[in-house]
């Protein structure tokens, strides 16, 4: 939700004097579905308060596109900013291109406002929404589909199904450890040699007790983890003795957790990476619930 101010100005004898003016909200917004090629951009304007010339305007928007996508539909017919407080929207669909075999593509939509008004030229505003990206890439997922990538999706580890794996979780990020919020998340990586480096050094030398498994956070399927760099802390309870205990950003947590629980931990990571289209590359959160 953004502000927007529309102003008229006449120019008499190189005097100028402003005529008008209409103070307006500005709600632009998306939305898509990782199971579809198509998503929408959608754009609504409400003046709350002005005077004068400016409320005698029309508005009407014309949507484009730009990157692996092409335009489907847009409708944002002109209307009268006034009465006050009445809302005037539009919406648009748009298509990825990027529909074959192991495509990945990304789009940007943009809005133009064009704010019309006797005697006055015609005044342009353009509204931005952050970029999509759609792909028949991810392995799983048999259709196209289109997110948003830079958000962060939530990887949800439950207490009441998986309390030893959720328990040893929020102890790694209460020490300092990445992936709980937006603004500190993990980082996807489809790399097996990270993967398994992340694996061995952190869990390489885990003890071997009847029940129970080496479990390590940040999780191996993430670029946090000890091939980054860092060093393993561990907890009470988590039978690494010959780890210490630690806080700090980097590096990673390890701990003997229910053997079950681990193995179904890859499962769940499985399903959720599939399930959001999080890409190589792309930020995630673990969060326990």
């Amino acid at each position: 939700m953004t502000g927007l101010t529309y102003t008229t100005r006449q120019t008499v004898n190189g005097q100028t004097t402003v005529t008008g003016q209409a103070n307006m909200i500005a709600i632009n917004y998306s939305y898509s579905d990782t199971g579809l090629p198509t998503f929408a951009h959608q754009l609504e304007v409400s003046a709350y308060s002005g005077w004068g010339d400016a409320l005698k305007a029309s508005v009407d928007g014309q949507a484009t596109m730009s990157g692996s996508c092409t335009r489907e539909s847009a409708s944002f017919p002109a209307q009268t900013l006034t009465p006050l407080n009445s809302w005037r929207s539009g919406e648009a669909f748009f298509d990825t291109t990027a529909t074959a075999a192991g495509a990945v593509g990304n789009c940007t939509t943009y809005w133009y406002l064009t704010f019309t008004n006797a005697q006055y030229s015609p005044a342009v505003v353009d509204y931005q929404l952050n970029q999509f990206r759609c792909d028949n890439a991810t392995v799983g997922r048999a259709t196209v589909g289109c997110v948003v990538p830079w958000y962060a999706s939530e990887l949800i580890y439950s207490k009441a199904s998986y309390p030893s794996l959720a328990s040893h979780v929020e102890r790694a990020q209460a020490s300092g450890l990445p992936g709980a919020t937006f603004e500190n998340p993990l980082t996807r990586t489809e790399d097996d040699t990270i993967v398994d480096t992340n694996r061995r050094l952190a869990c390489g030398d885990a003890p071997s007790i009847a029940g129970l498994s080496c479990d390590e956070y940040p999780i191996a399927r993430s670029r946090e983890g000890l091939s980054s760099g860092g060093t393993r802390r561990t907890f009470d309870g988590c039978q690494m003795s010959h780890v210490s205990s630690g806080t700090g950003p980097t590096g990673v947590s390890v701990c003997m957790i229910t053997a079950t629980e681990n193995s179904a931990q890859g499962g769940l990571n499985t399903q959720f990476f599939r399930a959001e289209r999080v890409l190589d590359g792309d930020p995630f959160r673990v969060t326990v619930s």
